[in-house]
């Protein structure tokens, strides 16, 4: 049985998460922000911390609510989508609002996280975009949302030389019928989860650092 922490599981990718390590007779830690994400998460035999990832209060407490434990598997999966092109700049507060929690909060999250990660050996996945990927860029669509993804990659990637015990990494879900994604996205959550589940089982040092997609595959030109 593996120690599972999971930062942001109301609904969607994160729920989907604690659903199935709970399934597979893991234990799983796993935070909301509401009553009611918290209650659907004890339902499913996890244990809910209340958090909000985007109130610096709230998430700078996270190390003393961990204290003790060791984690094997850490996933960042909390993120706020964006409209809007480069020919119309964000308000500062829509602006702060994305990068706050796509950006500040996993940075926030790191060290009070990986220390932890490291204890048990294991992986911190920071669930990121394929819109992130610099390279891949084709339009301005989403355009705060894109540059918090692509900084969010950097930042694991930074990161990942503090914490040389543990294997932190970006990890794409593939384009997911969520509220971002929308019904005619190509991925269930179900099928999505289950993927990334699998690439996270089979995570090996070389991977230290990297941006993969839901299926391990690497993005080779980041």
């Amino acid at each position: 049985m593996a120690n599972i922490l999971i930062l942001g599981a109301s609904r969607g990718i994160g729920l989907e998460f604690a659903r199935q390590y709970a399934d597979a007779g893991h234990r799983v830690i796993a935070t909301a922000r509401y009553a009611a994400g918290l209650a659907r998460l004890s339902t499913l035999g996890a244990e809910p911390l209340k958090l909000d990832v985007a109130d610096p209060a709230s998430i700078s407490g996270l190390a003393w609510q961990l204290d003790g434990e060791k984690i094997h598997v850490a996933l960042y999966v909390a993120g706020l989508y964006s409209q809007g092109g480069a020919t119309a700049p964000p308000t500062q507060p829509d602006f702060d609002r994305v990068m706050h929690t796509n950006v500040l909060g996993a940075m926030q999250a790191i060290p009070q996280v990986a220390p932890l990660v490291e204890e048990g050996e294991g992986v911190f996945a920071f669930i990121t975009s394929g819109m992130g990927h610099i390279s891949s860029v084709a339009s301005s669509d989403a355009w705060t949302y894109r540059v918090s993804k692509a900084a969010l990659n950097m930042a694991v990637a930074a990161a990942q030389h503090d914490y040389p015990r543990a294997t932190l990494l970006a990890l794409c879900p593939g384009w997911v019928q969520t509220d971002m994604g929308g019904p005619g996205a190509s991925l269930t959550v179900q099928n999505s989860v289950t993927a990334m589940r699998r690439t996270l089982a089979a995570i090996t040092p070389a991977d230290r650092g990297r941006y993969l997609h839901h299926d391990g595959r690497p993005y080779a030109d980041w």
